[in-house]
């Protein structure tokens, strides 16, 4: 059997609803892991979600900020989610996939929405970037305790971390800029290496290809400059990598109205 996933940080659900159901309609995933959904649980649009054929529908979310979620086709065996650095702040969901998702039975998805990390890449000045370093390393913890790769496993999210030279549009330039300094691109492939995580993107598309899932709002006319960075990611356990199909950004949804500043990331299996 074919298995989609999908990964957007949709930058408020609710304000993006819309958004949402065109995707669904035209992509179809089988599962569709959000983030930023910005609302919280008793506010998630959860009838309307699933009216788009996805009847189960696991969120953890907040008031104004952050959200992760997870739609799906098939049901789930179990869902948990961590408070990362002690903090309920509704940066990751995980879901194991029930026996009548088939041969998909027994897949896990962890969904994680990694802090941006503010502006100034100093955690002594910016308790932000501490934070999201403090993170990285909690995550990088996980991999080394719980082994979340040992078994059929799918890692996605907003990472907000463009780890290669060619997921920038300019790496020199961004050697300084959060997202892509050297601190940070280093523990995130520290973390994934450690836990066994394959970059699935870059696994059937590898460098000097340049690849981008976000593009800024300051950029009034993002498309021709396409000054953009790769920060939503798709990882796959060793065991599911001869699975993998294809993957791609759905590079047209940052140009709908009231776009989110990310664009999906589809990840197609054949399990």
């Amino acid at each position: 059997m074919k298995l989609t996933v999908s990964t957007w940080n949709i930058n408020s659900v609710r304000l993006r609803i819309d958004q949402v159901a065109r995707f669904l309609k035209d992509r179809r995933p089988d599962i569709l892991c959000l983030q930023e959904t910005k609302c919280p649980n008793d506010k998630l649009p959860l009838k309307e979600l699933q009216s788009f054929g996805y009847p189960f529908v696991v969120h953890m979310g907040q008031k104004g900020y952050n959200g992760v979620a997870i739609l799906s086709r098939y049901p789930f065996a179990d869902t948990s989610v961590m408070d990362m650095c002690d903090r309920q702040d509704a940066r990751h969901i995980t879901v194991t996939l029930s026996p009548q998702a088939k041969a998909a039975s027994g897949v896990t998805i962890h969904n994680f929405y990694v802090p941006a990390g503010g502006d100034i890449p100093d955690p002594e000045l910016n308790e932000k970037f501490r934070h999201k370093l403090d993170f990285l390393k909690e995550m990088r913890a996980w991999g080394a305790k719980a082994k979340p790769a040992s078994g059929p496993a799918i890692l996605v999210g907003d990472l907000n971390i463009a780890p290669l030279e060619h997921d920038v549009w300019s790496h020199k330039q961004l050697l300084d800029v959060v997202s892509h300094t050297p601190v940070e691109t280093a523990a995130l492939e520290e973390l994934r290496q450690e836990a066994g995580w394959i970059d699935a993107m870059r696994h059937l598309r590898p460098e000097p290809e340049k690849i981008y899932s976000w593009w800024s709002y300051r950029s009034p006319d993002w498309a021709a400059a396409d000054k953009g960075r790769r920060l939503d990611h798709i990882w796959l356990s060793d065991g599911l990598k001869d699975s993998l199909r294809s993957i791609d950004v759905t590079r047209d949804t940052r140009g709908w109205e009231r776009p989110s500043d990310h664009a999906p990331v589809t990840v197609e299996l054949e399990l």
